[in-house]
This record gives C-alpha cells, structure tokens and sequence, in this order.
C-alpha cells in the first residue's frame, strides 16, 4: 500500500499531481495525472493536453489514493524509479 513512509518506494503513474514550484513559471499550478515517469521528468496529463515537467526545480503535491496530499521536492525523485528504493528521503504531508 502506498504511504508516505513508502511513496518513493512506488510507482507514481496514475497519482494525481499538482505542480507547487517550478523553474519554468507556466508549470506552477499545472494538475493532472501522472501518465509517465521518467529519470528527470513527469509527463502530466492535463485538461489542456499532456505536458512534461523537469523533476529538478520543481516542487509537486502528490496526492495518495487514500486522499493524503504529500509534498515532495523534485529532487527526490530525479532517478530512476527503479534506482529510489535505496533512498532514504524525508516526505511531508500538507
């Protein structure tokens, strides 16, 4: 089960997703649904069309299937999804 002890331990594709900070100033506010996951970025479906957001200089609200929101650095998930469970990142709720 997904929890925000584990989240990065999990695939990400089909959470939903909310864009809180980013580099490029057209992401901040973007929400959607994770379609795609890779190394550097997170391919967003939106009501306006897919869109790629870079991982490294954003920050993203992460929604649980339980409804918990989560906020997580970028950062944490720039690699690849295979190489995160060796990680030991500290998550917060919000």
């Amino acid at each position: 089960m997904i929890a925000p002890r584990n989240i990065l331990r999990h695939e990400l594709t089909g959470l939903d997703v909310s864009v809180i900070e980013a580099a490029n100033p057209s992401h901040v506010n973007m929400s959607g649904r994770i379609i795609e996951e890779t190394k550097n970025t997170l391919l967003i479906r939106t009501s306006r069309g897919d869109k790629r957001v870079q991982k490294h200089q954003s920050c993203f609200r992460i929604t649980l299937p339980d409804g918990t929101p989560l906020a997580i650095d970028g950062s944490a998930l720039a690699t690849a999804p295979e190489r995160r469970i060796t990680q030991n990142i500290k998550i917060r709720g919000i």
